[in-house]
């Protein structure tokens, strides 16, 4: 598979280790990721940033997850990014419910394997092999 111009993700998490996760995995498809520490940094930085794709931590202390993305949903500068949700494996009720009244373009479960995300990210990206 060619190398994608550089597409911009955009990774709003409030566990820095986890953004260097993404980053690892994600940097070697030639992906840019740009890691935002928490709701509020990361609406800002989406703002500022209008990325390509953002992933989307919903258990945040300071902004919850769905706040940011009903934020990112309203403003019609951003509302066409695609937003992938990014959630614990004990929020999985939550997580069905949420894509079906929030519509987000897809969702993982933490633990994630690389292999998962990469291919959400492609998926809703529409880049193929």
């Amino acid at each position: 598979m060619e190398p994608v111009d550089q597409l911009r993700v955009v990774c709003i998490e409030d566990e820095p280790e986890m953004i260097d996760l993404v980053r690892l995995i994600l940097s070697r498809k030639g992906f840019e990721v740009i890691g935002a520490h928490g709701g509020v940094e990361g609406l800002e930085t989406v703002k500022r940033e209008k990325p390509d794709l953002v992933l989307l931590d919903l258990m945040m202390p300071d902004m919850d997850g769905w706040e940011v993305y009903q934020k990112i949903k309203a403003d019609k500068e951003l509302r066409g990014i695609p937003i992938v949700v990014v959630t614990a494996k004990a929020q999985s009720i939550d997580k069905v419910l949420g894509l079906h009244i929030a519509k987000v373009d897809d969702y993982i479960t933490k633990p994630f394997g690389p292999q998962e995300l990469l291919e959400s990210v492609e998926k809703i990206l529409g880049i193929t092999d």
